[in-house]
């Protein structure tokens, strides 16, 4: 696992993850900024008071919080519903470099395919955590509980996104759900680095990227 995540990291200069990482980053981004606007906008004009209070007189501080609040609990899985639109490209970098035989081999999923697996991942990490925010609210009293809590929900919806994202070039929809029943442990392995990489500032800019790396390498190394 230490010898692909650092595989994974110096291949981050290659031309091709770096115009990858900087693009998805932007829509990311820019999903995030539209939907702080769009919040922005609603308490700006919201009529609801009650008595001399109204939610416009704060939609300046409000859209901040709901923004920082979203950026913290969605960002994951907008993040990785991205990656998973634009995924091949970098899988296809890693399987140029280390993998020659699978990459001539591979078959790319195609748009459409690409975006259901985008926005599959992105519901899905929306879901599992969803699920998990009555666990979140009542381990708040342990300071560290929501975090460890998050970490290990993500790890296992990231693990399984990331090495969809690889498989999806060399096997077709149908035969998926057994690769997926086979590799559990080690999905969940991948998962948890990306989960891990994500709660670091700065670091989960790189998550998704290293996550989809990461990923490509387990996968053939398996395969071999």
């Amino acid at each position: 696992m230490l010898s692909a995540f650092f595989l994974s990291l110096r291949q981050l200069r290659d031309p091709a993850i770096l115009r990858m990482w900087l693009g998805s980053l932007a829509v990311t981004l820019l999903l995030f900024a539209g939907a702080g606007y769009g919040v922005y906008r609603w308490l700006a004009t919201a009529e609801a008071c009650v008595g001399t209070w109204c939610l416009r007189d704060l939609s300046g501080a409000g859209a901040l919080v709901v923004e920082l609040a979203a950026l913290w609990f969605l960002f994951p899985a907008v993040a990785i519903g991205v990656m998973g639109v634009f995924a091949d490209s970098v899988v296809a970098a890693v399987e140029r470099r280390h993998y020659q035989d699978a990459a001539a081999r591979a078959v790319a999923p195609g748009w459409g395919r690409s975006l259901a697996m985008g926005l599959g991942s992105a519901g899905r990490l929306l879901l599992y955590n969803l699920l998990a925010l009555p666990f979140y609210i009542l381990l708040i009293v342990t300071g560290v509980g929501p975090l460890v809590l998050a970490v290990a929900v993500n790890a296992v919806a990231l693990g399984r996104d990331l090495w969809e994202m690889v498989a999806a070039r060399h096997m077709a929809s149908a035969a998926l759900k057994g690769e997926l029943a086979e590799t559990r442990g080690l999905r969940i392995g991948v998962g948890l680095v990306a989960a891990l990489l994500f709660v670091v500032p700065v670091a989960n800019l790189l998550a998704p990227i290293l996550g989809a790396a990461l990923a490509t390498h387990r996968y053939h190394r398996r395969r071999r």
